[in-house]
């Protein structure tokens, strides 16, 4: 899909990976709809794109609640006319302890943002695309997504489950037009990363906040291209696409594929 007068919404566009996207698809001629909870955060990325003579507006929202992403796809549809372009982006740490000695109210806020949140922005976009004639979705999940990730054991949860979802929702190319895609970036150099060390003080957030300085990372924009990638390219569907610091993107398959013929074994 050529993003040029698409109608794209951008959810955590206020800061990190959704500005830079929300930025991006600006720049290749979208109207964008930044929602974010973080009102100062959405409205300068409004105004960031303004100021490069994009088209963008702010809608406060609240990933958790369902009225408010209802609200979120009727404000785009009365803004800029429909959604063509959905980008599921916001997103949160558990941040430590971690699980299980988290408490409840982390972990199922995590849970909540990082999973119900995903699940439900799909719902309620895909009746306006389907009035659209078809779309993109592109969620952020994350290379905990397919691996193992011992430091947040629940945001591991959440991810796997983005791209589980993802994969599976590949048939609403063929039934709607709809391509559904995800990003697995490893560590960015986002605000995201350090708000998980709010809980912690004291000799243990130093040494934590070191340890993240240290990480390779990989910058907003670097993402943004990806995300950018999966609109373009309509021979990709149900994908998961791997980004690490210094190396080229990359599909990643699923571990395991189910053969038609039941005859055949597990591959």
């Amino acid at each position: 899909m050529d993003p040029q007068g698409k109608v794209a919404i951008v959810t955590g566009g206020g800061s990190g990976i959704g500005r830079a996207t929300a930025q991006a698809l600006a720049r290749a001629g979208a109207a964008v709809v930044v929602a974010d909870v973080d009102a100062d955060g959405g409205s300068e990325t409004v105004r960031l794109i303004e100021g490069e003579g994009g088209r963008a507006a702010f809608v406060a929202v609240d990933v958790t609640r369902w009225e408010d992403l209802e609200r979120m796809v009727s404000f785009a549809e009365e803004t800029f006319g429909g959604v063509d372009i959905l980008h599921n982006n916001a997103g949160v740490a558990t941040g430590r302890p971690r699980f299980p000695e988290a408490p409840r109210e982390r972990w199922e806020r995590t849970l909540n943002i990082d999973l119900w949140a995903v699940i439900a922005a799909v719902q309620v976009t895909v009746p306006a695309m389907r009035r659209r004639g078809g779309g993109v979705i592109v969620n952020t999940a994350s290379l905990a997504g397919v691996i193992g990730y011992q430091p947040d054991p629940v945001y591991c949860a959440a991810k796997h489950g983005v791209v589980g979802l993802t994969r599976a929702l590949a048939f609403l190319k063929d039934e709607a037009g709809i391509r559904v895609n995800c990003i697995c970036p490893g560590v960015v150099d986002t605000p995201l990363i350090y708000r998980g060390l709010q809980t912690l003080a004291g000799p243990e957030r130093q040494e934590w906040e070191s340890y993240i300085r240290s990480m390779p990372k990989l910058r907003p924009e670097e993402v943004a291209e990806a995300v950018l990638t999966f609109v373009r390219d309509e021979s990709l569907n149900g994908e998961a696409m791997g980004l690490l610091p210094g190396s080229t993107p990359r599909l990643i398959p699923p571990p395991i594929r189910l053969e038609r013929d039941p005859s055949q074994r597990l591959r």
